[in-house]
């Protein structure tokens, strides 16, 4: 019987890698030249981290997570975001013992159980940055200036950045007050999960995607109209540093975030080009996370880009995939094992080189080179090798020349190099 794949895990195939490869390559270039170090962290964390953190009442953690009880009867998750695994990982090795500021980012998978679609799956792969230990507006324009260039430098313009506060523990009550006597009356135009949403964390309705429930929220009132002075003052430095250093952006007050610890400033670059699922990236301030998963008391922004949503904007074939150095066109047993024995030989300094070990035609044999997209062809055949020599083919220009096989290995590494 076949096994497939599990629905909503989907295999990255070697046709497509190319694009994950330019983009992780743009990550770590960007990433570094803003001061960034990468962190790995395992993919299992303790259940009590992500409820701890995320919050109960969140539909990642009431709804989505992947969680069980390992042989010594422990609950286990797996990661269904990043923000809380490094916390965690920074809180236990005690990494701010060795800087005043750390900023930290990661590429890996995390896990969601929900309903696949476009660029949203089961299993899917994020690229996560985190600033800790600075609760200074310049950091928050600086992550969203490093957001903007990364965009720029994968080349995906269609991208808008969104930006928000949700205010602090100060004065946030107050304007969950204010939205629950607006929404107290509109509960039979809610979706079931709003319904819900209106007793345990009513600003995530201002979130949600169904059309009723938008249109219900259309006269909310705004957050920013309830901020306290220190909120107010954080954001307008914000939006003033943005202004001033021309990174394009709006404000949009009904943007909120799902996971319980956002404070402050919250943000999302969004595009008009996945349908619904618009956000590319999002993120925000979150300043009481790290002390309640018993860290110390200790400021931090940061935000996630889904890797999925970033290869369908750039599309497959948007990045040249890149081709072999050279294909070795071996005809005869002879020629073979002569063949073989140079391919050995680049191979070890780093040339990308490849042969055919089943005796095919030439024309057969150019053919794999030409799909390979190889840019040289050697040519080495009976007659060739009794003159000690090879033809070279230049596969773009698509001229041909003779070579010695006198010091060959030495001349097509000076070639290539």
């Amino acid at each position: 019987m076949k096994i497939s794949g599990i629905k909503g895990m989907n295999d990255i195939l070697p046709e497509e890698i190319e694009v994950w490869h330019f983009l992780e390559h743009c990550v770590r270039e960007v990433f570094h030249a803003f001061g960034f170090k990468e962190i790995r962290v395992p993919v299992l964390e303790k259940t009590e981290l992500f409820s701890r953190s995320i919050g109960e009442e969140t539909d990642i953690v009431s709804k989505e997570m992947y969680t069980f009880f390992d042989k010594s009867d422990h609950s286990l998750t797996l990661r269904p975001e990043g923000t809380a695994s490094v916390m965690r990982s920074f809180i236990e090795h005690q990494l701010h013992k060795t800087s005043q500021i750390s900023k930290l980012y990661y590429v890996g998978p995390m896990f969601r159980y929900e309903r696949p679609q476009k660029g949203r799956y089961r299993q899917f792969y994020q690229i996560g940055a985190e600033v800790i230990g600075e609760d200074n507006p310049l950091v928050d324009a600086q992550l969203l200036i490093m957001l903007d260039h990364f965009f720029k430098r994968i080349g995906i313009e269609d991208v808008q950045l969104q930006v928000n506060s949700i205010g602090c523990p100060e004065c946030r009550p107050r304007y969950r007050q204010a939205l629950l006597d607006f929404l107290g009356d509109k509960l039979e135009l809610l979706c079931g999960d709003c319904n819900r949403r209106y007793q345990n964390n009513p600003l995530r309705v201002l979130d949600c995607k169904v059309e009723g429930c938008g249109k219900a929220c259309q006269d909310a009132p705004s957050v920013l109209d309830y901020l306290c002075e220190g909120c107010s003052r954080h954001f307008d430095t914000v939006q003033q540093l943005l202004n001033d250093l021309k990174v394009p952006f709006s404000v949009n007050p009904r943007m909120v975030r799902g996971l319980d610890y956002y404070t402050k400033t919250t943000f999302e670059m969004v595009t008009g080009s996945l349908g619904a699922q618009n956000a590319l990236a999002a993120g925000g301030r979150y300043d009481g996370l790290i002390e309640s998963l018993g860290g110390p008391s200790l400021p931090g922004i940061g935000f996630a880009i889904g890797m999925e949503r970033l290869v369908l904007m750039k599309g497959r074939d948007s990045v040249l995939a890149s081709g072999i150095d050279i294909f070795l066109a071996a005809l005869g047993e002879k020629s073979v094992e002569k063949s073989f024995f140079l391919l050995s030989g680049l191979q070890k300094h780093g040339i990308q080189a490849e042969m055919d070990f089943s005796g095919k035609s030439l024309k057969a044999q150019l053919r794999r080179a030409d799909k390979a997209k190889a840019r040289y062809v050697l040519i080495l055949g009976e007659d060739e090798l009794g003159r000690n020599q090879a033809q070279l083919k230049d596969m773009e220009k698509g001229s041909q020349e003779t070579v010695s096989l006198e010091n060959i290995e030495s001349f097509l590494l000076d070639l290539l190099s």
